[in-house]
């Protein structure tokens, strides 16, 4: 019974995270929740598993950006079948709020693993140690990609110069 209670207790605190993190990473929020929604099905699945990791929070959110990439690689053959019979591409705006578009288009415009290491620190607010463990890299390597991506954001005028945050360089 008390094993249930955690698992409900974790489902319920970390789905707003796994749904903000996927936003950003995928850039709309009906597709995040689709992949939050089969993240903790997976939790649940292998509950013992994950209550037993040292970060549960980053079990899950890696398990969310490993569906996340592979719905993307999906989409990206999908859209290729799509320009070979000459159907041309889908696209569509999730959010009209031009603020959101560019900060989507910014993110978007990072390599994969510094828009990881970014979402995983900034917005779902893991350690270093555990965004690593989530990564499956060392920390320094995290450290890296993170200041290089605040560094991209600097470049394109989103974080400002003067502004640092916190653990960016080490």
């Amino acid at each position: 019974m008390q094993d249930e209670e955690g698992l409900a207790d974790f489902c319920r605190d970390e789905w707003p995270r796994l749904v903000g993190s996927l936003s950003l990473y995928v850039g709309s929020r009906e597709l995040a929740e689709d992949l939050a929604q089969e993240t903790l099905t997976r939790v649940c699945g292998h509950w013992h598993t994950v209550a037993a990791a040292e970060s549960p929070s980053a079990w899950a959110h890696r398990v969310a950006f490993n569906l996340a990439k592979s719905h993307g690689r999906r989409v990206g053959a999908w859209t290729r079948a799509q320009a070979r019979i000459g159907a041309g591409a889908i696209t569509s705006v999730d959010d009209d709020r031009a603020a959101a578009l560019v900060v989507h288009d910014a993110l978007r415009a990072l390599p994969d693993v510094q828009r990881q290491a970014l979402i995983l620190r900034y917005f779902v607010d893991l350690s270093v140690h555990d965004t690593a463990s989530a990564m499956r890299c060392p920390e320094n390597t995290v450290k890296t990609h993170t200041r290089r991506a605040l560094e991209a954001l600097r470049a394109s005028g989103l974080v400002d110069d003067d502004e640092p945050m916190a653990e960016e360089a080490g």
